[in-house]
């Protein structure tokens, strides 16, 4: 091989050497970007101080404020009342020799008097119902009854649906306060009778209102 020969042919090498070390470079920065591309688009991870909740930390917190309600408390407080009216109304039963199985009823008119129904003699009924309405601790009992029965079988009911599906009620969730304080029967009656009386009757479809009330005996309410 002649010495020209060599020349050319190292100075042939020689520029390509140069013409492929910026491909490769630019090979090297695209490979650098994609890589830096890639971490700035890494999800954060559970740990990471950036990462927010799916959103139904409101909802856990109202399901929790709901199951501290002291519902045995509140059962015991309306059966207790139940069981006076019930009683009552036997003995009237005996009272007037009829058959301790007899359906009877009771509620109240628009003028807030006592009435009774079922199948009586009439004279037998309003001598009944004379009775009652002279009876102030059944006339008390009752009254209470009327409001606390169906607060507390709208709040039984939505927290059972809520134990068994998981599903929140709003309107429970707006009688029961963050301050268990101010939770008592009577606090949770008077929001629920109070949001009854303001908002449509669409939501309180399924419960007893204090007008519709009525207690049966020997009956199926």
């Amino acid at each position: 091989m002649s010495l020209l020969t060599s020349l050319i042919q190292a100075s042939t090498r020689f520029q390509q050497s140069l013409e492929q070390r910026p491909a490769a470079s630019g090979a090297g920065e695209q490979k650098a970007k994609a890589t830096g591309s890639a971490k700035a688009v890494q999800p954060a991870s559970p740990g990471d101080d950036r990462f927010t909740p799916s959103g139904d930390s409101l909802s856990d917190a109202n399901q929790l404020k709901s199951q501290k309600l002291p519902l045995a408390d509140y059962k015991q407080t309306v059966g207790q009342d139940l069981a006076f009216i019930r009683e009552t109304l036997r003995h009237k039963l005996a009272e007037y020799n009829l058959n301790p199985a007899t359906a009877i009823s009771v509620n109240k008119n628009d003028s807030g008097k006592i009435e009774v129904g079922g199948k009586l003699a009439e004279e037998t009924r309003s001598r009944i119902e004379k009775d009652l309405n002279i009876n102030k601790n059944f006339k008390e009992a009752f009254s209470r009854s009327s409001v606390n029965e169906p607060t507390l079988h709208f709040m039984d009911n939505a927290l059972k649906l809520n134990q068994a599906y998981g599903v929140n009620n709003s309107l429970l969730d707006t009688l029961v306060s963050e301050n268990q304080q101010f939770n008592g029967l009577q606090d949770l009656v008077h929001r629920y009778d109070t949001l009854r009386r303001s908002a449509s009757p669409s939501p309180f479809e399924a419960t007893a209102n204090q007008g519709a009330y009525a207690f049966n005996l020997n009956t199926q309410a």
